[in-house]
Order: C-alpha cells, then structure tokens, then sequence
C-alpha cells in the first residue's frame, strides 16, 4: 500500500509538471528518478511522501553522504523535494513542508570546468580547416557549425539539438533559443558563428535535407524544418553532438563549451546580468559561480594596475631609478657647463 500510495501521488506531479509546468520531458524524468529514490529511502522507514517529516529529508541527504554522492547531486534532489513539498502545500494535501529549515549542502563548491581560450581556437581551426578544404563534406560543414555556435552562445546541448531553421536570424547576429521551462531567449552570434552556419546553410544542409525529405516520404516523419541533421537524414541526437565535441577535443564537452563560453567573457570584461541573459539562467546566483573562475585573470589585473600591488611598486622603484639616474645626469652637464 505504502508503494502504490506514493506511486499514485507521483503520477499526478508528473502531469502537474508537463502541463502546468512545461516542464521537458528529460527533466520530468530526472524530478521523478529523484523522488523515488526519496520514497525507497522512506518505504525503508515505513513511510509514505505524505508523511515524510523534517528528520526523514535530514537522514536522506546524510543517507546520500554515506553512499558517497557528491554535494552537488545532493543539492539538486533537496532541490527537487522543495519543489514537491511546495506542489503539495498549494494542492492542500500536506499542511507542512518537511523540507523547511533544511540546510542544502554545499554545492556552490564545485566549480565548473572550462577550457583555456588557446584550447577552444585550436579546436575551432581545426574544423574550420576540415570545413575549409576543397573536398569538405556537408557533415563537416555541420560540424564546423554547431561547435561554433556551442561556444559562441553558451547553448545547451539539447538547445542545439531542437534548433529549426526558423530560430535563425543570421542577418540580424541572432538565434532564438527554448531553455528549460520552454522559456525563450534572444542569443546573440559572432561573425565566426555567423559565417559557419550560413555556410552549412548554403552548401551542406541541402544535401542532408534531400535524404531527410527521402526518408520523411516512407515513415512520415515531420523534421523538414529541424537545423542539424544526420548523414541519414534524422535529426542529431544530445548523445551524438556530445561525441563530436569528444572528438574535436577530449578534454571538452558541450557543457564545458558552455562554461568556456560564460568564463572568457567575464574575463574580457562582461557583466554578469549580460552572462545571465544569454546563458538564460532563471537567478543571478547561477552566473556569480563565473567570478569564481575568472579569479587568475582578476588577480592578474589587480597586479597590473593596483596602485599597492607588488608589480605596481616594482615599475614605480623603476620610474623613480631612472628619474634619479636623469636628474644626476642634469647635474653632470650644468657642472660641466
């Protein structure tokens, strides 16, 4: 009964979720994983979600700690188990939210990693020199296209992947994006950007869109309109842009071109209620996590052009060695005058 009871009330988040929500499918699922594991941990207890009390949510974040989940896993379930409590107070079904006074752990420590801006031109020239050569083929032309716009707008990978071609709007530097929650964005693109996709457009989509249109006429599938498409004709997959950027570099993914993306710019100056914005982030606190890796570059501004700072002193002792030297120099000639 204590299975079927959460079940049931899971059943009806889920609808609440994608209809209410609008929430995406594969975030609908990751909200569902989490909270059966959280009814797993209480049907161990012999409790149901209903019931659940301030100490069950404690003893489940100390239960992940045990097991060796990392804080930011840990935060993003607690996260996930507000959410729930809150669905249940606003639906009256519950009158107090277990996970109130909670303490989330603390995942704002781990950092995300980006690439050094050498690394990510080394990975661009190279496929825009596959994409540049005589013989080039539509698929390089595609892949030159979606790393650069990865790195040029901060995409999310499964921002890239629903991409139609009605989203662009090359002329005026833009594309319009569907984030989490179906909210849309204005991202701005580079001239590089610009340049790859309108070249994909020109010289390689056509040919994929003709195997596309093929395949469309015996399955009746409706992907005429989506950007990227495979040699087959099908639309990418998060799993195969994934394995691309793998091989253009094995240090990189689409997610760290996405940090690289947000990092280079803070460091060149960018603000982050800008960064924000264009990485479509719903609170200021996600892109502060930016200023944390731009540190090296502060620091290194700091001793460049603070007045206290060790370079600072050290080029002033220069400035007033060398007026020493030029005025014992003036004192030279007048004697010899």
């Amino acid at each position: 009964m204590d299975a079927q009871s959460n079940l049931g009330l899971l059943k009806d988040y889920q609808a609440y979720l994608r209809v209410e929500k609008g929430l995406r499918p594969l975030t609908c699922e990751a909200y569902d994983s989490d909270l059966k594991t959280f009814a797993e941990f209480l049907e161990g207890r012999h409790g149901v979600l209903l019931t659940a009390a301030q100490q069950d949510v404690a003893a489940f974040l100390e239960h992940l700690h045990t097991h060796g989940i990392d804080s930011r896993s840990a935060a993003r379930k607690l996260s996930c188990l507000r959410g729930f409590y809150k669905w249940l107070l606003l639906d009256r079904r519950i009158h107090h939210d277990p996970t109130v006074n909670i303490e989330s752990p603390k995942a704002w420590k781990v950092l995300p990693k980006s690439l050094a801006e050498p690394e990510v031109t080394e990975m661009l020239e190279r496929a825009a020199m596959a994409a540049s050569h005589p013989q080039a083929k539509a698929t390089e032309l595609r892949d030159r296209a979606i790393l650069e716009l990865l790195y040029a707008g901060g995409l999310r990978v499964s921002e890239v992947t629903t991409l139609s071609t009605g989203d662009l709007a090359l002329d005026a530097g833009r594309v319009q994006v569907r984030g989490k929650g179906d909210k849309e964005r204005i991202v701005p693109l580079g001239t590089a950007a610009i340049a790859a996709l309108e070249e994909y457009l020109r010289e390689g989509r056509p040919h994929l869109a003709r195997i596309s249109s093929k395949r469309r006429a015996q399955d009746g599938r409706q992907d005429a309109a989506r950007l990227f498409l495979s040699l087959r004709g099908m639309p990418l997959t998060r799993q195969w842009v994934w394995h691309l950027v793998k091989a253009a570099n094995t240090d990189a993914s689409p997610h760290r071109l996405r940090h690289s993306c947000a990092t280079h710019m803070v460091e060149h100056g960018a603000d982050l209620r800008s960064v924000q914005l264009m990485l479509g982030h719903a609170d200021i606190s996600t892109t502060q996590v930016y200023t944390h890796l731009a540190l090296g570059h502060l620091k290194a501004v700091h001793r460049a052009h603070h007045p206290r700072s060790t370079a600072r002193a050290a080029e002033r002792a220069a400035e007033q060695q060398d007026a020493g030297a030029e005025a014992a120099q003036t004192g030279v000639e007048k004697e010899s005058a």
